[in-house]
């Protein structure tokens, strides 16, 4: 096996390529100085994606919200015991996570690396659910919603998300609702698997002092042969989401002691993938920083008028056929912040924004990139978003290099406008 290789002179570094006949997609870098070792295999699935096209089938058909997180769930569940004990028993960490757009298996461990990636490759590619299991699990990702739904800092998310999306499924959470993962059926699941957890919809990520080559030949050897093949992508569809905002305010009652808030900007300049996509990423997060990042002079003006704290921040998130940016914190008056934020983007909009703090937030952010390499869980999930999102982490520091100011100024004026927002807003029992 020869795999190929995908280098970058300025970091020194370089990823490993190799593919398997049945589509999986095999990827190493080398850290031959670090002494924890670390694997991650993920799926292009998200509880975003409920409605697709099976595989087998000719039909576009609908599967319950959270049924996603309900298989990444069940997949540790094995005929013989719990998949984390055998981990437990390696010494190793294992762990597992579903978002909006992806599924992820993972595992870091300090020794006996190549059992752990067996034991990894083995499980998530061997399902079994069963009626009872099924049904058993329900009662456990009911109290885990329950739980969520009494957590004011997830609550004033989605809330937030609810308000600002009528239709996309964006706006449900992950782990779905009580009432829909009580529809899931084991038929459900497996076909739901079939389709998305196929080899060819899959990546396998590594990193640390390993031999690739002993590494490949357990993957290669643990692969299942009763696989039907894919041809072309899996057909997902999504609803049309208007680009209007569902609610202006949505509000709820916690036990809270101080108020959260929660102000989302919908972003309607979508359809991007591949770089353009990771650029956009890009300039909404410096703009943000820009604009009210800790070292901005808004910043310190709400902060020293006492209507915000240290928790307030700002984050974008953007994938192909959805984004948003959101503006958040505690605070004894959420209506009073929004409404300083408004005139502030408003005043900005005619003064302009300053070009040396462009440069300055750019140079913090190259030089948080380099730091961040030294992270191999930064590396590996990052490199997972990046592919699935058709980019490659390799060539994130010529795009954000390639950022110009007038780049953020179009991009200001795109986005940030007093008619796409929502408030949410968490106020104490």
């Amino acid at each position: 096996m020869t795999p190929n290789n995908l280098k970058n002179e300025r970091l020194n570094e370089e990823i490993h390529f190799a593919e398997l006949e049945n589509g999986l997609k095999i990827f190493f870098m080398p850290k031959n100085d670090y002494l924890k070792k670390y694997a991650i295999f993920a799926t292009n699935y998200g509880s975003n994606d409920n409605r697709f096209i099976p595989i087998g089938e000719s039909e576009i058909a609908e599967f319950p919200a959270g049924i996603a997180h309900f298989l990444e769930h069940k997949l540790f569940e094995e005929p013989e015991g719990n998949i984390f004990n055998e981990f437990s028993k390696l010494g190793s960490y294992v762990n597992a996570f579903t978002n909006f757009n992806q599924t992820a298996y993972l595992f870091s461990c300090t020794d006996k690396f190549y059992e752990n990636l067996e034991l990894l490759v083995k499980f998530v590619q061997n399902p079994y659910f069963t009626d009872e299991n099924v049904e058993k699990e329900k009662g456990i990702i009911e109290q885990e919603i329950r739980m969520y739904d009494d957590s004011a800092n997830w609550k004033v998310f989605f809330n937030c998300l609810d308000g600002l999306y009528h239709k996309h499924p964006v706006k449900v959470d992950i782990a779905g609702t009580v009432e829909s993962i009580y529809k899931i059926t084991k038929e459900d699941l497996y076909n739901c698997y079939n389709t998305f957890y196929h080899p060819s919809n899959m990546i396998l990520f590594m990193i640390g002092d390993i031999e690739f080559d002993k590494a490949f030949s357990i993957i290669k050897n643990n692969q299942r042969d009763d696989l039907k093949s894919i041809e072309g992508e899996i057909v997902k569809e999504y609803p049309e989401e208007p680009e209007s905002i569902n609610k202006l305010k949505v509000e709820e009652s916690l036990s809270v002691s101080t108020p959260l808030f929660n102000i989302g900007f919908k972003d309607l300049d979508i359809g991007f993938g591949g770089e353009d996509l990771v650029r956009k990423q890009l300039v909404t997060s410096i703009l943000l920083e820009m604009l009210m990042g800790e070292s901005s002079e808004f910043y310190q003006k709400l902060y020293d008028e006492g209507l915000i704290n240290n928790s307030f921040g700002t984050q974008y998130v953007g994938h192909k056929n959805y984004g948003h940016s959101i503006i958040g914190g505690e605070s004894e008056k959420a209506e009073k912040v929004l409404s300083e934020i408004l005139s502030y983007l408003e005043e900005k909009q005619k003064s302009g924004l300053n070009k040396e703090n462009f440069q300055r937030i750019k140079q913090k952010y190259i030089g948080y990139y380099f730091m961040d390499f030294n992270s191999i869980e930064y590396i590996a999930t990052t490199f997972v978003n990046q592919y699935f999102n058709g980019s490659s982490l390799m060539k994130y520091l010529d795009i954000l290099e390639g950022i110009k100011f007038k780049d953020v100024e179009k991009r200001f004026n795109q986005h940030l406008t007093s008619d796409n927002y929502t408030l949410s807003l968490i106020t104490p029992k």
